[in-house]
């Protein structure tokens, strides 16, 4: 793996990152530009990656560094990604030693850009990160929040764990680019529908399973609309998250995301009923130890909604499928019952006896396509089965007829 670090005050973040990647097994050669060395000195790279640090296209000329570390890297990762690093990949320059490592390298290339918010908006910019994605490349959405000194806005490094997260899908499915140019929205989580200012119906959805499919899909090259119902999880790198409560607000923001997008996978978990009044105090006991009657009316279904309504033509919707069995059938015939009535493309199912699936990292799932397709995918971790959803998804978009 090679970690290019351009000349932004975030180097000192790639510190981290690198950290990440040596740690969990990754033979990792930093690149940095002479900018960057003046943020992050030399020894600091080295003394993390355990390798000499290379500067020039000069340096161990008999090696030819210049060729060699882009041929053979499996991944190339460039954090913090300035502005003027974007411009000179976009063109094909080649004046220093991470220019030429960018020419060279034949294996997924990510970057991580990070600068002020009117240099990601000027034209020139969005130009060159338009070039560089048209070529394959993973350029991920800057984060928003505190930029150099008091200015706050879009432009932020993601943070190094999100960075990691995204690089290690990128290399788990091949560098595949093929949601580029595709805009997908995921809902993760679990609803709370409140019964006082206190108390709540909810449900023990951590969100794990939606996130890993929102990063595995940015992975691939999507612009990816979050919606994240009460999860506390830090937000996935080059995504925009829209933070939801209940069943109605995850409603309206996934009807709202939807408009236009070409996949929506319905991971969250909308609880199915809601109280038909919220007390403004809290409820208390009684002093004869009754306890109160809550009365429930059904929540919107928001599944079959966005399935028999689709705003926009070869629209791929995908449900989830928390289920038991019981004694009108079994966990598959209740799932395939569900994916009739609910009218979607594609039916994630999630065998939940005794509490398996939730807050676990591993997860095991059969997805049921309503074309009659059948696939197992055995216990694995839960961004393994993203990346199995999202295969599933593209073939279906590749099967659309074009105009």
């Amino acid at each position: 793996m090679v970690l290019g670090v351009a000349g932004g005050i975030a180097a000192y973040k790639a510190a981290e990152l690198l950290r990440r990647f040596t740690e969990s097994g990754h033979d990792v050669t930093v690149v940095p530009t002479a900018s960057a060395l003046e943020f992050v000195g030399a020894p600091t790279w080295a003394a993390l990656s355990g390798k000499e640090i290379a500067t020039g296209v000069f340096e161990n000329i008999t090696e030819v560094p210049h060729v060699r570390i882009g041929q053979q890297a499996d991944l190339v990762v460039v954090a913090p990604a300035t502005a003027n690093t974007l411009a000179r990949a976009a063109h094909g320059l080649a004046d220093d030693l991470l220019s030429n490592v960018l020419l060279t390298a034949r294996c997924p290339v990510v970057f991580a850009p990070a600068m002020h918010t009117e240099m990601w908006e000027h034209p020139a910019t969005q130009a060159n990160v338009a070039t560089l994605r048209e070529r394959g490349n993973i350029v991920i959405e800057p984060a928003e929040g505190r930029l150099t000194g008091k200015d706050t806005g879009k432009g932020r490094l993601p943070e190094p764990a999100e960075i990691f997260e995204l690089s290690r899908a990128v290399l788990v499915h091949g560098g595949r680019t093929d949601l580029v140019g595709r805009h997908v929205v995921v809902s993760a989580g679990g609803t709370r529908e409140y019964l006082d200012p206190v108390r709540y119906l909810g449900n023990r959805s951590s969100g794990l399973q939606g996130y890993a499919i929102a990063r595995a899909a940015a992975a691939r090259g999507a612009e990816v609309t979050l919606v994240a119902a009460n999860v506390t999880l830090p937000d996935p790198a080059g995504l925009k998250v829209v933070r939801v409560g209940t069943t109605a607000e995850l409603r309206d923001a996934v009807v709202s995301a939807a408009a236009g997008a070409d996949a929506v996978v319905m991971a969250a978990a909308p609880a199915d009923f809601r109280p038909t009044g919220v007390s403004e105090a809290k409820i208390k006991k009684a002093a004869d130890g009754s306890a109160p009657t809550i009365e429930l009316m059904q929540n919107p279904d928001i599944l079959a909604e966005i399935s028999h309504h689709r705003t926009k033509p070869g629209q791929i919707v995908v449900g989830f499928a928390a289920e038991t069995g019981d004694e009108t059938g079994s966990v598959l015939d209740l799932a395939a019952a569900k994916l009739k009535r609910k009218g979607c493309d594609l039916l994630v199912v999630n065998d939940v006896s005794g509490g398996a699936v939730f807050g676990s990292e591993v997860n095991k799932a059969v997805i049921l396509g309503a074309d009659g397709g059948h696939v197992d995918v055995q216990e694995g971790a839960k961004s393994a089965l993203a990346e199995v959803i999202w295969d599933q998804i593209v073939l279906r978009m590749d099967e659309q007829p074009t105009n």
